[in-house]
């Protein structure tokens, strides 16, 4: 059976989200865009964002095609750029290299395009189809669209538990809860986002290095951020001592005096503090944390705990995503919480999951969510 040209465009664009899931992690602020230039079915060009988010996608397609792109059609998961940045428009580009048409994922709400990629196309006599493939690119883009969109970013809550859905025995021996197979991915995670986050306590007790520690991807370690608003962490610790090799970022209540020893003796280390203010119950304002990320360029963020300040993303409806880890333990009901309490009193009050997919990592299992109220 001969496929019809929505099953080519399909499957062309899924190559695209693909090519653009590599640069996942790397490109922030930018977003990770893949393109696919394509003629008479064949692939002539292929090209994703680049590390620190240039060259774009759609030029490095276009290089890699040369004089093949006269006429062929370019596949991009998110609309051209129409602004004149560092680089000029990437919908110039496709003009200039005589694209004939151009199959769009994803329209672009940044207000520097925000269609002005695609009026430009159109307007230059190329065919633009909009929406093929758009449910998957949001998968790889969604982030940078909350970021411009709604001033947060994407933020994926990991849990590493027994089945009992505990971190720790009742004396917090925690090493280790799941498989390395299981950690092996843990870490893959890591390097797909632009930030990590955890809380004070889980920072103080357990000392996480919070780097990406896979075989060739030690570059991938994505910023660590810890939310610490009396600046309780120790100055000797882990992400303190390395703040000048991996960056290191610390949410620090602003009423604490500027100008303190203590504050001092951070900076010199290299760590930034980020001034935020308390919420009404005295702890850390999260909205302003998450507001504070994206202003920075953050748009993939990835909470690994502890169970305070898992419970208290979720409690205020801030996490997106869930990766679940299980491993076939049992410690029993005295055993530290994943998730610490929530007040929660009715099931229909209790957060709403979508399950994606269940798959075996190693000798464990990894389930993974999308939130959906």
């Amino acid at each position: 059976m001969t496929s019809t040209m929505n099953d080519v465009d399909r499957a062309h664009m899924q190559t695209a989200i693909c090519l653009a899931e590599r640069g996942l992690g790397q490109t922030w602020p930018n977003p990770s865009v893949g393109c696919v230039i394509v003629t008479r079915n064949n692939v002539v060009g292929r090209g994703w964002t680049q590390p620190g988010g240039r060259p774009h996608a759609e030029t490095e397609a276009l290089r890699r095609a040369g004089d093949a792109a006269h006429g062929a059609t370019a596949y991009v998961t998110l609309e051209p750029c129409a602004h004149q940045g560092q680089t000029p428009p990437c919908a110039q580009a496709l003009i200039d290299c005589g694209i004939s048409r151009v199959v769009v994922a994803l329209e672009d709400p940044d207000p520097r395009v925000n269609g002005g990629g695609i009026k430009m196309l159109r307007e230059a006599g190329i065919k633009v189809e909009l929406g093929v493939c758009k449910d998957e690119a949001l998968t790889v883009t969604g982030g940078f669209l909350n970021r411009v969109s709604n001033s947060r970013p994407h933020v994926t809550l990991k849990l590493a538990t027994t089945l009992d859905g505990r971190i720790a025995t009742k004396s917090g021996d925690s090493e280790w809860v799941t498989g390395e197979a299981a950690r092996s991915s843990g870490h893959m995670l890591r390097a797909n986002h632009d930030a990590i986050l955890v809380g004070a306590r889980t920072a103080a007790e357990d000392n996480p290095t919070l780097t990406c520690r896979l075989p060739g991807l030690n570059g991938r370690s994505p910023v660590r951020v810890v939310v610490d608003g009396r600046m309780r962490l120790p100055l000797t610790h882990e992400l303190v001592t390395s703040a000048g090799e991996t960056p290191t970022w610390l949410f620090a209540f602003s009423e604490t005096p500027q100008n303190s020893d203590r504050r001092k003796a951070y900076q010199a280390a290299g760590v930034q503090i980020l001034d935020i203010p308390p919420d009404t119950d005295g702890n850390p304002d999260l909205t302003s944390v998450l507001n504070d990320l994206a202003a920075k360029g953050i748009t993939r963020l990835l909470v690994e705990g502890g169970g305070v300040i898992a419970a208290a993303f979720l409690e205020f409806g801030f996490i997106d995503e869930v990766f679940w880890y299980r491993a076939a333990k049992i410690v029993g009901g005295d055993g530290l919480p994943a998730i610490a309490g929530m007040g929660i009193e009715r099931l229909r009050d209790a957060n709403c999951l979508n399950r994606l997919y269940v798959e075996c990592v190693g000798d464990d299992i990894v389930e993974r969510y999308s939130v959906t109220g």
